[in-house]
């Protein structure tokens, strides 16, 4: 039967919608032709894009689950909805904190940036008599351009870091700190911004653009893109997303004969490695990344959601949830709040008409127990990094935390990388900083350069079999065959998923190399064009 059906323990996938009372109804969704999710959610809340007058504003609303109701809130939302206002022109798009669900950060149409904190208090009292409804107020104000601002994006390691993308085709970073002036500008983009996004560490920023495009940044190596290549050739909507802590992003986009695809690309050379092509249909295609190396495919317009598993650079079509309703917005659950009692590995906030639905992804099974295999663990909400650490060029990898109780655990990086000895990220502003001659030298990769990055490969035959001898007389002296078979195959495997680990951390420490390499040729070219024109 496996010569015929590829393995996988999530090809019975199934989406379960929630029922009506469990979600939300009464929503009053933005009327903008933006392209953006329309709604985002932490563990706690969301933010849904709201349809008002005088001025842009959006809801704020207690998470809803797809497996029961909300105490005491209704299902159906009354017109007087507490809003978050203070926009004064329409609020493009909203993002959680991954360190707070409480709070979160929205751009508009007026060019601000805007900061929001949510009080556990708020829906106290929900709906009853005496009641009244209180709009919320930012905590902070930011003027981030002179044009609209369509993304905002929160750094995934380091606390207070944000990134909006703006009408006048550039990226900035803040530390919400001090948010007088952004810390970095990333330039280079011919036309408005479609979507960016952060790798697992947030070391690299990914870009789609309309003029068609791929872009990678090290936002502290420089302000140009490090690298560029041809993306979805189509003229609408492109998409981004980085595949967890893999070194491959995938993007979704339109073919020249406006056929949608999705494409995965390898970052080190941003080549494309696999494309498929999906249909003719004409929504943009939001793309959303699971650790469980799924990738869900959700279009808007769409009554459906594709999702694959990806695998030795593969897609391998698992299942497709299907619905008679078309959405117009979509968002995913982090992962760390999913409900694992039920088999859940993902869960989607579905956008229709005037509908929330909560949709969850289950792997049918029937235990009692945490089912581990299912389960990787997820970034925890604990940053690695501060603010000024990371505009300082700090690197440390994420936390991750365990689904099963809770508990801190190590994650795909090895720990030794968050005080990197070869890897100091400069942090160029200007063309004018190097000198054209000897600007690349100092980071040339010498052979010296990867000397510390060492992986040996891993060694079965020699496990460390000394570690279960006996000693005392107590205990016979050779131990069941048994039990030396199971013993040596665990310490194998303790083994080879730590060479594993370093392996990963090399492969992270190299790319990063090359990466600030071509970020300082580039600056190079830049100064001695600069000289060149001064001269003449």
């Amino acid at each position: 039967m496996s010569r015929f059906v590829r393995a996988s323990k999530y090809r019975h996938v199934f989406g379960q919608s929630a029922k009506k009372e469990h979600g939300f109804e009464n929503v009053k969704v933005t009327n903008s032709a933006w392209d953006t999710n329309i709604v985002s959610a932490s563990a706690s809340y969301l933010s849904i894009n709201w349809n008002s007058s005088g001025g842009g504003a959006f809801a704020i609303l207690p998470l809803p689950s797809p497996f029961h109701g909300l105490n005491g809130f209704p299902h159906k939302l009354p017109d007087g909805l507490p809003l978050a206002r203070g926009h004064t022109a329409t609020v493009l798009d909203t993002d959680w904190s991954p360190h707070n669900d409480s709070i979160v950060a929205s751009g508009g149409e007026d060019g601000k940036l805007m900061i929001w904190k949510v009080e556990s208090s708020t829906f106290d009292g929900w709906g009853q008599e005496g009641w009244t409804p209180q709009d919320f107020d930012p905590v902070s104000r930011i003027d981030a351009s002179a044009r609209k601002v369509g993304q905002v994006l929160f750094h995934p390691t380091a606390s207070n870091v944000l990134a909006s993308a703006s009408g006048d085709a550039m990226v900035r970073l803040w530390d919400l700190a001090n948010p007088e002036d952004a810390r970095v500008t990333l330039t280079g983009h011919g036309d408005i911004i479609q979507s960016m996004a952060f790798n697992s560490t947030g070391t690299l920023l990914a870009t789609t653009c309309r003029d068609r495009k791929l872009r990678l940044f090290d936002p502290r190596a420089g302000s140009e893109a490090v690298r560029i290549n041809d993306g979805h050739s189509g003229i609408k909507g492109s998409r981004v997303v980085w595949m967890g802590d893999l070194d491959r992003i995938a993007t979704t986009g339109f073919s020249k004969m406006s056929e949608r695809q999705a494409i995965i690309w390898e970052t080190g050379g941003l080549t494309n490695v696999k494309t498929i092509s999906l249909d003719q249909s004409a929504g943009v295609v939001m793309p959303f990344w699971s650790d469980n190396n799924i990738l869900f495919l959700a279009g808007k317009g769409d009554g459906n959601i594709r999702y694959y598993e990806y695998e030795s650079d593969s897609l391998f079509a698992l299942s497709e949830y299907k619905s008679s309703d078309p959405q117009r917005g979509m968002c995913f659950l982090p992962r760390r709040a999913l409900n694992v009692a039920d088999c859940e590995i993902a869960r989607a906030y579905k956008v229709y008409g005037s509908t929330v639905e909560p949709i969850a992804f289950i792997v049918p099974r029937k235990a009692d127990s945490f089912q581990s295999d299912i389960y990787p663990p997820a970034p925890s909400s604990d940053p690695s990094l501060s603010a000024s650490e990371f505009f300082n060029g700090k690197q440390a990898p994420a936390n991750y935390v365990s689904l099963g109780d809770g508990s801190a655990v190590s994650g795909p990086f090895s720990p030794s990388v968050a005080s990197p000895t070869v890897l100091q990220p400069t942090r160029t502003f200007s063309a004018s900083a190097p000198s054209p001659a000897a600007a690349p030298f100092p980071v040339a990769p010498s052979a010296s350069t990867y000397t510390p990055i060492q992986v040996s490969e891993p060694t079965p035959t020699t496990a460390k079999t000394h570690d279960f001898e006996r000693t005392d007389s107590s205990f016979p002296a050779t131990p069941s065959r048994s039990q030396s078979i199971s013993s040596s195959e665990t310490a194998v495997k303790e083994e080879n998923s730590r060479l594993n680990s370093e392996l990963r951390e090399a492969r992270e420490k190299i790319r990063n190399l090359e990466l600030q390499v071509e970020s300082l040729k580039a600056n190079a070219r830049k100064a001695a064009q600069a000289l060149l024109s001064d001269s003449s």
